[in-house]
């Protein structure tokens, strides 16, 4: 299952957002079904072609947090950790638990860089042990990020992954399940820097009439 949900933000955001004209085109979260840990989503950022995204992060302004419906957590593998570059896609076959673990990227689904030669995810700021037992992942002055030199961050047929969640109890709707916002940064087709604050997947109370007409907008740009 695929669903794709375009900008929301918290209040006047969204328009601001809107009103940029950057490339950032909303969320795709593909749902990969329950292996046994939980359901998998695969959470991507739609961006313009040529574009690409070099940091997701939190701040003052725009928080980031990315969490679980009531009643729900994270699947977290006591082999893994809290980004790609703890994921040794070698040890699957010997323990392939790890290959559901929740982490965030950029790009890269494992150490190795997959499907890029390299993985050069960094993180700074950011207190990783509420979500590494199962909790939410919070930061208001932390990212995780790569350099606008790493091919990593380029988006791939208008996609760029960002992360893997498995969710113990969940329902098999991405949106549904994953509560939260982000803030991203990057370059679009031009090379000029772009970015938003506070963007999220899910609809805020009020705003469904508005994402109804984004959503439309964002399917015509779509390539």
């Amino acid at each position: 299952m695929k669903a794709t949900m375009m900008l929301s933000t918290a209040g006047a955001l969204t328009v601001a957002g809107l009103a940029q004209a950057t490339p950032f085109n909303g969320f795709t979260i593909n749902s990969i079904g329950d292996m046994g840990y939980g359901e998998t989503y695969h959470m991507y950022v739609n961006l313009e072609s040529g574009a690409r995204i070099d940091a997701v992060f939190g701040n003052s302004v725009g928080a980031l947090s990315i969490g679980t419906a009531d009643g729900m957590s994270f699947y977290q593998n006591a082999l893994g950790g809290p980004t790609s570059t703890s994921i040794n896609s070698a040890f699957f076959p010997l323990a392939p638990s790890l290959e559901w673990d929740t982490y965030v990227t950029i790009g890269a689904i494992d150490q190795a860089g997959n499907p890029f030669g390299e993985n050069k995810l960094l993180d700074i700021g950011i207190d990783w042990s509420a979500f590494e037992g199962g909790g939410d992942l919070e930061t208001d002055n932390g990212s995780w990020f790569v350099t606008p030199a790493d091919p990593q961050g380029a988006e791939q047929a208008g996609l760029v992954f960002i992360g893997q969640f498995t969710v113990i109890g969940g329902t098999g709707d991405g949106i549904a399940d994953l509560t939260g916002q982000v803030s991203l940064q990057g370059k679009d087709a031009d090379g000029n820097t772009w970015q938003e604050l506070g963007v999220t997947w899910v609809p805020a109370p009020g705003a469904l009439a508005l994402l109804g007409v984004a959503g439309l907008a964002g399917r015509r740009r779509r390539r």
